[in-house]
């Protein structure tokens, strides 16, 4: 079922007041009822994280600072533009809620975020997930069966070998990803993390990922490098830990690294990207609210990132002719 939760025609709608659904868009309880382009689905779990807990509670702050932005897409005064105007005019965006996350069960919890990105996708939608840890990725992409690149923005290499009988902690799901039949390459953007080891770069080079670090983001332009390597209009799925902006950008996220990207700088390849390829579905993880200062800006610009790159999507050609716009 799909209930409207905009409020009733002439309501103001603080951003601080009504059910947070993401941009205050319609909410479907039942995923195999969904009639949208895109559908927003969060995943409440940290159960990966082995240092801090506390992204569990990022789907909601998210989706809390997103009403910030309001209902009826959004303008940009650098590009002279409103951005997706038809898509909440027609309700084209619902929030379906979040994956029944099943505490310390952890296998449990992976299959059902594959069915839920498998029933938005059954339905012609694309997945925009909100995380919790980058664990999530790997239940997300294996739900997937059409050929498609893997582009990873983190600070973190996060290949960490199955030692310890540890497979399914934040550090672990690109390890899981790279050889999977329908994952075409894997693209890993603004590694630069002293914390990733040596044997992560060694494995992920010899089983065929590209490895994109700061130092090179700084030497191509925040694009240049888009273009250069990715194959275009082939589909794209993209995974975006917020660890891959500067340190000083993000105070709730608990893996934060110094010479990270500027929100230019990550919008621009972003928007890049969705000129040059067809993004299938994205997600945005590692967000701790609980770290985060009063005013919540790292959730902030988690919904900033989100909205932004959606509407790039938004208004390309080739997401017109999917949906009929």
């Amino acid at each position: 079922m799909q209930v409207n939760m905009r409020g009733a025609p002439g309501r103001y709608n603080a951003p601080y007041s009504g059910v947070p659904t993401f941009l205050r868009q319609d909410y479907c309880d039942d995923i195999g009822t969904l009639d949208a382009d895109i559908a927003i689905l969060g995943v409440p779990t940290d159960e990966g994280s082995p240092f801090m807990a506390g992204s569990r509670f990022a789907p909601r702050s998210i989706r809390e600072h997103s009403l910030r932005f309001g209902s009826s897409g959004y303008y940009n005064v650098l590009t002279d533009r409103n951005y997706l105007l038809w898509e909440t005019e027609n309700r084209r965006i619902i929030d379906v809620g979040d994956t029944d996350v099943r505490g310390t069960g952890i296998v449990q919890t992976f299959d059902n975020i594959t069915a839920d990105v498998e029933g938005i996708l059954d339905r012609g939608a694309m997945p925009v997930i909100i995380g919790g840890d980058h664990a999530i990725t790997y239940p997300i992409v294996r739900a997937f069966k059409e050929p498609m690149h893997v582009l990873h923005f983190d600070a973190h290499m996060d290949y960490q070998p199955f030692v310890h009988d540890l497979r399914f902690t934040n550090g672990h799901a690109f390890r899981h990803i790279k050889p999977m039949e329908h994952v075409l390459s894997l693209t890993q953007i603004g590694i630069r993390s002293l914390r990733s080891t040596m044997q992560e770069f060694i494995d992920a080079r010899a089983e065929g990922s590209r490895i994109v670090t700061m130092d090179e983001v700084y030497r191509h332009g925040p694009s240049g490098f888009v273009f250069d390597t990715l194959p275009k209009d082939e589909k794209v799925y993209v995974s975006i830990d917020v660890d891959v902006f500067d340190m000083p950008l993000i105070p709730g996220c608990v893996s934060a690294e110094p010479g990270g990207m500027t929100y230019q700088e990550l919008r621009d390849i972003l928007r890049a990207i969705a000129q040059r390829m067809e993004v299938v579905g994205f997600d945005f993880v590692e967000v701790n609210p609980q770290l985060d200062i009063g005013t919540g800006i790292t959730s902030y610009l988690g919904a900033h990132t989100m909205v932004e790159f959606l509407g790039a999507i938004c208004e390309q050609p080739k997401w017109h002719e999917r949906t009929g716009r």
